[in-house]
């Protein structure tokens, strides 16, 4: 019989029992235990672990796992609470994940390019203020990430007419889309986008990267989502860009602090939209299936799935 898997998370106690009869469903035929549940003779037996945002000194209870399969698909917590001497982590790369996050990306897309914003405005005024009409084929639309989920929403954003570009890190190539990469590429995305959608992950690199100093390359009025991690955005630099003109918009679903304090300036900034983190909601059913999946197919050939690059922290 198969040794038992570990669930550990710092999910509260009802969500994680929700979780374990979801993947046990997925996986009948293996033996998953919540961490608190598990002896310590089986805690050593271990081979796995499927975690979400584990406590790392539960984690470090697990002497003999091979490796961790991660639940989310950010992992930037979770390498840098478990260190450089982490056994391999598997991130959840889940296609509905990218489906809803791409739907997310062209509904609010669709917010500000029709200047929902500015009607919003307008209603709380009671002022009857038409504006001009943009068709999306004159709205470039920039995108920072193309990973699977900048791949879906260059996908959709482009079916729905609008210009798209983007940028990775490295050089990628994504169909009829322009596609840069390079500090380069990046300031030529800054300069011609009219939306500035952000679906990086956070690493040391992309902490901090859109400042003021970006936000200045940024054409006057353009505005932002952010989609990613809230420590990307400096958040004193936007609000300082959006107060001057410079920005006229920014859509914010992810924060440095969560939930966003009701101190924070962000909440009545009259140039934001905050969201309470919902544009990529996990899948907790597709997630199960495709973390049963991988595991079974681990156990028949001992192959892993790709593994997160720990030094580039995704």
């Amino acid at each position: 019989m198969p040794k038992p898997l570990a669930l550990v998370t710092r999910m509260d106690a009802a969500t994680e029992a929700v979780w374990k009869e979801t993947l046990t469903e997925a996986l009948p035929e293996e033996t998953i235990l919540a961490f608190h549940e598990m002896s310590e003779n089986q805690r050593r037996e271990s081979e796995l672990a499927i975690v979400a945002n584990p406590d790392p000194a539960d984690v470090a209870e697990l002497l003999n796992i091979q490796w961790i399969h991660s639940l989310w698909a950010g992992v930037e917590r979770l390498v840098a609470e478990l260190g450089p001497g982490v056994v391999p982590i598997v991130r959840l790369v889940d296609p509905e994940l990218a489906r809803v996050m791409a739907e997310a990306v062209l509904a609010w897309t669709f917010y500000l390019q029709r200047d929902m914003p500015a009607y919003r405005t307008a209603q709380e005024k009671a002022q009857w203020a038409p504006r001009d009409y943009r068709h999306p084929r004159d709205v470039t639309v920039g995108l920072l990430g193309l990973g699977e989920l900048g791949k879906a929403a260059a996908d959709r954003l482009k079916a729905a007419g609008f210009n798209v570009i983007g940028w990775s890190r490295s050089p990628k190539t994504l169909g009829m889309i322009e596609t840069l990469s390079g500090e380069s590429g990046f300031e030529h995305v800054l300069a011609a986008s009219d939306i500035l959608v952000c679906l990086m992950p956070l690493t040391e690199d992309t902490r901090g990267m859109l400042n003021s100093r970006r936000f200045a390359r940024m054409k006057p009025g353009a505005a932002i989502i952010n989609f990613a991690r809230g420590p990307i955005v400096v958040d004193a630099d936007l609000i300082a860009a959006l107060d001057a003109g410079q920005l006229s918009h920014a859509v914010l679903d992810v924060f440095a602090e969560e939930p966003l304090p009701a101190s924070s300036a962000l909440w009545a900034h009259p140039s934001i939209t905050v969201l309470p983190h919902i544009s990529g909601p996990t899948d907790r059913f597709t997630a199960a299936g495709i973390v049963a999946a991988n595991i079974r197919n681990w156990r028949q050939t001992g192959n892993l799935p790709k593994t997160v690059d720990i030094k580039a922290g995704y």
